[in-house]
């Protein structure tokens, strides 16, 4: 066995990957050496990466334990990388979860972590195709649409440009869901720290890698809202929503607040006026 042995049949060794650059910073094993020049690469621009990419999975793990309580028992994860410690089944491990990416590394890991587990299925699919992931049989099979169903979008629609339309993305997947379901997302920004983040997203394009990062505003991240009612404290700093101890704040204010973050529910029917 060699050293890429893990590695599912045609990946590419010499493009990096998001997936696995943030199991890197994360300090996960799934990764390759392009992977972690990437990674290196954006420390050095950026040398709080690790501690925002820390504060983005602990808002997962309060974002889920909100949802388990107030009743949600089914998830899609939707660009949810290599699972590593922490993740939803485990945060939420009586609730039935899709983990959804196009990255094949980090389908063939999530398989492996996950298998066994009759509560979680696997999808290699493309995010921004909302009514090909809603269809597939590993969703249907395992979900119930006509229930509420929580949406999560963490650290991926920075990667989607105005052009592909991803607030246009976001309805869809709303339009088709139920009343009651839920959206939760985390989005990077360039609000704080405006010339640091432009040297970070200028290291992701000259990486050679497939994505790009796309910074938006608070005002343009509470957009992709629309339909939903957002939950206190509606958008803000990843750090500020709901902390509850030691590991939700960083000693930084600017790490706190570099990554935008809001959970809204979908109303349910109220019925005809009168």
């Amino acid at each position: 066995m060699t050293d890429l042995d893990w590695l599912p049949r045609g990946t590419d060794v010499n493009v990096p990957s998001v997936a696995r650059t943030y199991d890197y910073l994360l300090g996960g094993a799934h990764n390759l050496a392009v992977d972690r020049e990437m990674g290196d690469r954006m420390l050095r621009v950026l040398p709080g990466a690790r501690h925002l990419v820390r504060l983005n999975r602990a808002f997962l793990r309060r974002a889920v334990t909100h949802l388990v309580d107030s009743g949600i028992t089914q998830f899609i994860d939707l660009g949810s990388g290599i699972p590593t410690a922490g993740n939803v089944h485990e945060v939420a491990p009586r609730a039935k979860v899709v983990y959804v990416d196009k990255d094949p590394v980090a389908v063939a890991h999530a398989r492996l972590i996950v298998a066994g587990d009759e509560r979680v299925a696997v999808v290699r699919a493309d995010l921004r195709d909302p009514a090909d992931v809603l269809s597939r049989p590993e969703v249907t099979g395992l979900l119930d649409l006509d229930r509420p169903v929580a949406l999560l979008m963490l650290l991926v629609l920075h990667f989607s440009p105005d052009s592909e339309d991803p607030a246009g993305c976001v309805a869809r997947y709303r339009d088709r869901l139920a009343p009651g379901s839920c959206l939760v997302i985390s989005h990077a920004t360039a609000d704080r720290r405006v010339e640091t983040m432009r040297a970070a997203a200028a290291t992701v394009r000259r990486s050679n890698s497939r994505d790009n990062l796309v910074y938006r505003t608070r005002a343009e991240v509470t957009a992709l809202f629309d339909g939903f009612e957002l939950e206190e404290p509606g958008v803000t700093g990843c750090a500020l929503w709901r902390p509850d101890g030691v590991g939700s704040v960083a000693d930084d204010p600017d790490d706190n607040a570099q990554v935008y973050v809001g959970l809204g529910r979908k109303p349910r029917d109220r019925g005809p006026l009168t």
